[in-house]
């Protein structure tokens, strides 16, 4: 995070106290954590999410997850590709429209065609579409989404053989991260951004 600026420095946002999930707008004068929040945001090609309005209502807690949000994006070994299939899959088992809305344009960014990204609400019956580590890293997610992080060792084996026990940890991290964010958005019942609105890329 960049340091603090000073108040002249603030860009001001006016969100015309539209509503954009179960909770009530925010309060104006924004929080000066949220915009310093925001400022970053903006600063790395990113839009004001309906997301980070929601988030907004706890600042403190808003800070507190950004670094390990953009370290999840921007600081892993294990392929930005794999990441983002990770994220998509989860997004499907936990139902979370809003999460696969914004990672949608990213995991095509990082490599993915259109047909894999529709075989990966049911990609088994799909599976030649993707290749070797694709599907070891698939049956591990589901293992993670659909049987409460139970994995089988046969499941496991597969991810050792094809990932380093670093890009293990991180696309667990990654995977248990946007199932968490998932519940949280559902739950909130986070309204889905207009289309032009998008997430700050990262690094691919």
């Amino acid at each position: 995070m960049a340091k603090r600026m000073n108040d002249e420095a603030k860009p001001s946002y006016d969100f015309n106290n539209v509503k954009v999930s179960r909770l009530p707008p925010l309060p104006e004068p924004l929080d000066p954590i949220i915009q310093e929040l925001f400022a970053d945001t903006t600063g790395r090609g990113g839009s004001i999410l309906n997301l980070h309005l929601t988030k907004a209502h706890a600042p403190k807690l808003a800070l507190a997850g950004r670094p390990s949000t953009r370290a999840l994006r921007n600081d892993c070994v294990s392929p930005r590709l794999l990441r983002e299939i990770a994220i998509v899959r989860m997004s499907i088992l936990v139902g979370c429209d809003y999460e696969l809305h914004h990672h949608r344009p990213l995991v095509l960014a990082a490599g993915l065609t259109e047909a894999q990204f529709e075989a990966l609400k049911d990609w088994r019956p799909h599976s030649h579409l993707f290749d070797e580590r694709q599907r070891a890293l698939l049956a591990y997610v589901d293992c993670l989404g659909l049987n409460k992080g139970e994995v089988d060792d046969a499941t496991f084996a597969a991810m050792e053989k094809h990932f380093s026990p670093q890009e293990i940890v991180e696309l667990t991290l990654c995977a248990t991260h946007y199932y968490g964010s998932g519940l949280f958005m559902n739950a909130l019942q986070i309204v889905i951004d207009e289309p032009h609105k998008k997430a700050a890329p990262g690094k691919f």
